[in-house]
């Protein structure tokens, strides 16, 4: 989750603030600045100057480094390694921040991920006559890097000796990064950089995100290309297992052996300015209005001229497709929202069972799964760390394996046998919205693909199905341009405690994802339920004032799910309940029983949620902006989880 910056060259300063020899800084500053967006409790950073490493780390937000740098400013350097961490060994501490200094000053280290056999070694390296500063594991790492480091010679061989000067390649720090990759267990990307090689800068990756930035005179290295997009959209991704040393005019991988191994280089079709705020007061508020936007780009380019699907990226022998008797959705938080909302479409279009699983539950109950099985997992990073190791575990049992994703290169995609991406372009804010309507745009023409493999549904049932797709951005700005009335209740409610949702069909889904959203923006208890499961317990919870968010489906299509919905807002207000309901507009019979109603435009059942989910963001927004929070970065949240 943690956000890493790296960079190596001798590029001038672009800011006319910056004096000679601080591009490192610069760079490194504005990467972390835009990796923000991951979440964080400290950060730091580390050159290599004339006189040695010069670090600076804080524990807080950026901010808290910016006022350090501005009493103690770094000196020029050509390369620097920066990092914004998110606690897992130890407390959000200035100690604890990265990057780590070890080997006596002479090394400087940043971690993303946990080394789960960090224990075992720190007591080996205590042993050893090492002490520590910190309670990280990270640090554990960096005093087994600093070791091996002073055990090899110039060319990076087992005798003592010194380099004295940059190394192309990274020479020596790369052959000690490859050794310490061989010893550590769990997930981890290591940054680091050393006195005697100042101008190179090495990594290693394992079950962590890290890519390369490829530039003119110089290169850099980010956690994603956020953390270089003001500077090159030229990438390269990196394989499993893989040390990558750059320098200002050069870059060379290989793996934890030493054998040299090619990336994949690849170009951001996306800019700065997609990563930036567009006027909007946060980033949340950005990508909910970017929606329209963001289901255009995931149906576009998906058929040909006569509306047939043509997933070019599905690249899964249509025979195995059609041999498919079984569907299991892998995904987390508001992604695995998504795949509940995805399986009543897939199961009606296509008849196979589906199951929609929690990524970090499914390998540990023992599943079923076969060569049959299409297990499709979901990912707005594509390094969530319990979808990855479930992915890996369905693919060692047979599974065929699909990732929908929106982050071109990242590990899931790789490792799954096919991938669909969602081109909802860069999501920045930590509370998933574009990405979640882009998901469920996806998973559609996922199932659409295979029912139109199958023969489940004829062409023509496709192709209209694939038209109201089409309108549906539409339909969305439609929402947003009706928001107000939605934005106004929300802050005259600000000092609620509680919020209940209700939802039945689709409408479940949608309604745990309101709650979800407004849990991680306001801070607030708030609970989905089907609304069936009312009366069977949650109907106690009802109590005078209660504020019960009631999704309401369409009276056109499954009457008598729009009829027991309506009976269930009466039961709740009658207890005393104030009744919030999103219906489709003309539905004029749910009136009499709400204190507040927000239509969105008709549409057809199973393509409802694009719509019902904008107003709940838009509410838990509002509300949460109401209190005071900052709606981009909710406390304890990272955008990326990348630890189990």
């Amino acid at each position: 989750m943690c956000g890493i910056v790296g960079y190596a060259g001798t590029a001038p300063a672009q800011s006319t603030a910056a004096s000679a020899g601080q591009r490192a800084l610069e760079v490194i500053v504005e990467g972390l600045r835009r990796l923000e967006y991951r979440g964080y409790d400290s950060a730091g950073i580390a050159v290599v100057g004339a006189d040695g490493i010069a670090m600076r780390k804080k524990s807080g937000k950026l901010v808290k480094l910016l006022e350090e740098l501005a009493l103690h400013p770094l000196p020029a350097a050509t390369a620097g390694i920066g990092h914004t961490r998110w606690a897992t060994h130890g407390g959000p501490t200035d100690a604890n921040a990265h990057p780590h200094v070890v080997g006596g000053g002479s090394l400087a280290v940043v971690h993303n991920g946990i080394i789960e056999n960090y224990s075992g070694l720190k007591a080996d390296l205590l042993e050893r006559g090492h002490s520590f500063a910190s309670e990280t594991d990270s640090e554990v790492a960096a005093t087994l890097l600093g070791e091996i480091y002073a055990s090899l010679g110039a060319d990076g061989g087992d005798a003592d000796g010194a380099a004295d000067g940059p190394v192309a390649g990274g020479g020596r720090l790369a052959s000690a990064m490859r050794l310490v990759g061989q010893q550590l267990d769990g997930a981890f990307t290591l940054v680091a950089t050393h006195v005697a090689e100042p101008g190179v800068v090495v990594a290693a990756r394992r079950n962590s995100p890290l890519v390369v930035g490829l530039g003119d005179g110089e290169n850099f290295l980010g956690s994603d290309v956020s953390g270089f997009i003001d500077y090159t959209r030229r990438a390269v991704e990196l394989g499993q297992n893989q040390v990558v040393s750059i320098t200002g005019t050069s870059v060379e991988i290989t793996d934890f052996y030493g054998t040299p191994a090619q990336g994949r280089e690849y170009l951001v079709d996306w800019d700065s300015a997609a990563a930036e705020k567009g006027g909007y007061p946060s980033f949340m508020e950005k990508e909910i209005n970017d929606q329209p936007d963001a289901v255009a780009q995931t149906l576009l380019g998906r058929t040909n001229g006569e509306g047939v699907l043509t997933l070019d990226e599905l690249r899964v022998d249509p025979s195995v497709l059609k041999s498919i008797n079984r569907i299991i959705v892998l995904a987390c938080g508001t992604s695995a929202y998504a795949g509940q909302v995805a399986r009543y479409a897939i199961e009606h279009w296509c008849r196979i069972p589906t199951e929609v699983e929690l990524s970090h539950e499914f390998r540990y109950r023992d599943p079923i799964v076969d060569e049959r099985t299409l297990v499709v997992s979901i990912s707005q990073s594509g390094e969530t760390m319990d979808t990855l190791m479930a992915v890996r575990y369905a693919k060692e049992q047979g599974a065929v394996t699909v990732s929908i994703c929106n982050t071109n290169g990242s590990t899931i995609p790789r490792e799954s046998d096919a991938v669909l991406y969602t081109h909802a372009g860069p999501e920045i804010a930590v509370a998933s919205t574009k990405a979640f309507l882009a998901q469920i745009t996806a998973t559609y023409l996922l199932g659409l693909y295979l029912a139109q493999l199958r023969g489940n549904l004829f062409q023509g049932q496709i192709k209209d199905i694939l038209a109201e797709l089409a309108k549906t951005p539409a339909k969305i700005a439609r929402v947003l341009e009706n928001a107000e009335q939605v934005k106004e209740l929300a802050r005259s409610m600000a000092e609620t405690r509680t919020v209940l949702f209700l939802g039945r069909h689709v409408g479940y889904p949608v309604a745990m994802e309101g709650a979800l959203k407004l849990k991680e923006l306001a801070y607030i208890h708030a609970e989905g339920f089907a609304a069936g499961e009312l009366k069977h317990g949650p109907i106690a919870l009802i109590e005078e004032g209660q504020p019960v968010i009631v999704v309401v489906p369409s009276p056109r299509g499954r009457d008598s799910l729009h009829a027991k919905v309506v009976s269930n807002i009466q039961e709740v207000r009658a207890r005393g309940a104030k009744t919030i309901v999103i219906a489709e507009e003309g539905d004029e019979s749910v009136r009499e029983h709400a204190e507040h109603v927000f239509y969105i435009p008709e549409t057809s059942t199973l393509l409802a949620p694009l719509l019902a989910t904008v107003p709940l963001q838009i509410f838990a927004l509002e509300l949460a902006t109401a209190k005071g929070y900052d709606v981009d970065q909710p406390r304890n949240l990272a955008k990326s989880v990348t630890v189990e």
